[in-house]
């Protein structure tokens, strides 16, 4: 097609929303994968340009998970089928011949209803590590493991956090933030079968014991245009106390089992702003305090049951 040695080519709107539509994409995930925003998606879906940058088509179709050229117009030039002869017999040639591929059409489709059509089947598995404490006005560290059998073309991650938590930071950087409904999305292209989500929560300074620290999300994917989702597990509750986040038994120390499970967790989540030091500080010292006026953990000699 001549058309795919242009720079700019000319896109069926009607066609790519179709896609679409019958593969469930939003059009916020395929402004992602493409690199534009969902307006300009919706433009194209609206015919709004006449051409756009071949490259960007390119990424279009790949998002859609078809050919570049299930997604382009298909212009007939009128002019030239107009000076072309028509022999008298031809528009009953034309009629049989459409009549016979109506037939055709139908007969594959009974063909293809009438036959299983297993839907492929992808195994996602999404699990939230949360700390066993989260002291109010602290920040605490949240550990998500997904997984996969099979390669991905991409996946979305989403978490939804209860009202007033605040997500800090995270690793790899949040995709997509909505700080007023707490919801937070992560996009992945191609991910690799394993992959780790990192991410720091604020807790309110007016959380307390008996506060709803649930937090929900969902792992979606699109295998083969099939849409897959599984909900996000959590391994784990916390609950609003007076305790840090690595502190797994609550007894106001950081031990050295504890200093060990946070050693695997450093490497990974080395580029977040955690006070890994203060817990190196606690874990040397002995034991540490949380003062609620400062609304931070203070290393200290010996564990104490009152806390300023």
């Amino acid at each position: 097609m001549e058309l795919l040695n242009h720079s700019s080519v000319a896109i069926d709107g009607e066609t790519v929303r179709r896609i679409r539509e019958d593969k469930r994409l939003t059009q916020f995930y395929v402004s992602k994968v493409v690199g534009v925003t969902t307006d300009t998606v919706s433009r194209w879906e609206n015919n709004r340009y006449p051409t756009i940058m071949r490259d960007n088509a390119l990424k279009l179709a790949e998002a859609l998970e078809v050919d570049l050229t299930a997604i382009l117009k298909q212009e007939v030039d009128l002019e030239i089928a107009e000076e072309i002869p028509v022999p008298k017999n031809s528009k009953r040639n034309i009629w049989v011949s459409l009549v016979l591929l109506i037939g055709i059409a139908l007969l594959s489709l009974f063909y293809l209803l009438s036959q299983p059509n297993p839907l492929p089947v992808v195994d996602l598995q999404a699990q939230r590590h949360l700390p066993p404490y989260a002291a109010p006005g602290s920040r605490v560290l949240i550990r998500v493991e997904l997984s996969t059998d099979k390669p991905l073309k991409g996946m979305i991650l989403k978490e939804t956090f209860p009202a007033g938590w605040r997500l800090h930071e995270s690793e790899p950087v949040v995709s997509h933030l909505d700080s007023k409904a707490g919801i937070a999305r992560w996009i992945f292209r191609k991910p690799p079968l394993q992959t780790q989500v990192f991410y720091i929560l604020e807790v309110p300074e007016d959380s307390h014991p008996g506060t709803d620290m649930t937090i929900t999300g969902e792992l979606i994917a699109n295998p083969d245009g099939q849409r897959s989702a599984t909900l996000v597990k959590s391994v784990g509750a916390m609950l609003v106390k007076p305790f840090h986040w690595a502190d797994s038994n609550g007894d106001q120390i950081i031990d050295d089992l504890e200093i060990l499970e946070l050693s695997d967790l450093t490497e990974a989540a080395e580029s977040l702003h955690l006070d890994w030091d203060l817990i190196e500080t606690i874990w040397e010292t002995g034991a540490y305090q949380w003062q609620t006026a400062k609304k931070q953990f203070v290393p200290v000699q010996e564990p104490s049951e009152s806390f300023e």
